[in-house]
């Protein structure tokens, strides 16, 4: 199977660069797997197509204010630093830019001398491990300094940093929101629950891979990056009795998605545990843990699109895509959703 069969035509000024002032107003394209019809809605709708006794589960990971830009001790030449994983002992791994320019022991200053990073290793595509020196507490300091890393496709300025955070966020961790999760709101999710819908949360902290096209023609010689994840006891119990009592298990995003069939992959029922995946869904995938998926409208030729493509056919998603250019839907991490089931 080749990248390039996941390639579609997107117009540019389909790619929403800002978010809407309503979250849950974003339209909602319902894309039936069996049948392959598919039906244009507002997100609000999707309480519709939710049976009491399903889970709607979501990934709680909240994102940190990753980006941050300083500059060479010695030189005083720019450097921008991407946060991608905490390594233990105030070492992390970044994407740094450019990466060109620094080496090991290459000290960076942040803030007139707020936060100083010692380049450690200088690794392969941009990636850079830094050892952090501070005084005071990192995350509070990071807060100060950082911002939001923004996909490089927004070329629009986030005046409400909160709006690339879902309104459930709560483990700091992530290098990237979990798009799909954008269009609820606390109202929404009140009504859900009320509907008889379990609302079960999980953790993902969306790294690397988030950042990296696929650069090999042959799907099966791409290389995923390894993300964080962890399912805890409660939310592990019940999915496991929505399972047993017939209910349906909705993902929301691809980030839920992976998170829960690595787990099931792993132990063949849902159990508290966390770790690191690398999990790589593509069509010809067996899915074993959900039974429906909210998602954006991803780029072309990337894993994502794969991903969702495994779930509902790739000629079903390429059908809806291509619907949804004529439709003039928004796309990407701002954009629109749809529901598959």
């Amino acid at each position: 199977m080749k990248t390039s069969d996941f390639d579609y035509h997107l117009p540019e000024e389909l790619i929403a660069q800002t978010p809407l002032l309503d979250r849950s107003s974003s339209r909602l394209l319902i894309l039936e797997r069996e049948s392959g019809k598919f039906e244009d809605h507002v997100f609000t709708d999707i309480i519709d197509y939710l049976k009491p006794g399903d889970a709607l589960v979501l990934n709680e990971t909240k994102v940190l204010p990753a980006r941050i830009i300083g500059a060479k001790k010695e030189t005083g030449g720019a450097v921008e630093l991407l946060l991608l994983k905490d390594l233990g002992s105030d070492t992390w791994e970044c994407l740094a830019r450019p990466q060109k320019r620094l080496h090991r022991g290459t000290e960076i200053v942040f803030g007139d001398g707020l936060l100083s990073a010692f380049v450690t290793e200088v690794l392969d595509e941009g990636v850079t491990h830094v050892r952090f020196s501070y005084d005071g507490i990192f995350l509070e300091i990071l807060e100060k300094l950082g911002t939001m890393p923004l996909p490089p496709y927004i070329h629009e300025e986030l005046k409400d940093q909160s709006r690339y955070q879902t309104v459930y966020a709560k483990n700091l961790g992530s290098a990237a929101a979990p798009t799909a999760g954008l269009h609820f709101t606390p109202e929404l999710l009140e009504e859900i629950a009320k509907k008889g819908i379990k609302i079960i949360k999980i953790t993902l902290h969306v790294g690397l891979g988030t950042f990296r096209p696929v650069e090999v023609e042959e799907i099966t010689a791409h290389k995923m990056h390894t993300e964080f994840y962890e399912i805890g006891e409660e939310a592990a119990r019940e999915l496991n009795e929505v399972r047993a009592s017939g209910g349906r298990i909705i993902a929301v995003g691809t980030t839920t998605v992976r998170t829960l069939e690595t787990v099931m992959s792993k132990f063949d029922t849902f159990r508290p545990c966390a770790g690191e995946t690398a999990i790589f869904i593509y069509p010809g995938y067996e899915f074993r843990a959900i039974d429906g998926m909210v998602t954006n409208f991803h780029l072309p030729r990337s894993t994502l699109l794969m991903l969702v493509s495994a779930f509902a056919g790739k000629p079903e998603i390429m059908k809806a895509y291509e619907h949804a250019v004529e439709e003039k839907y928004r796309f990407f991490s701002f954009g629109d959703a749809m529901l598959i089931i």
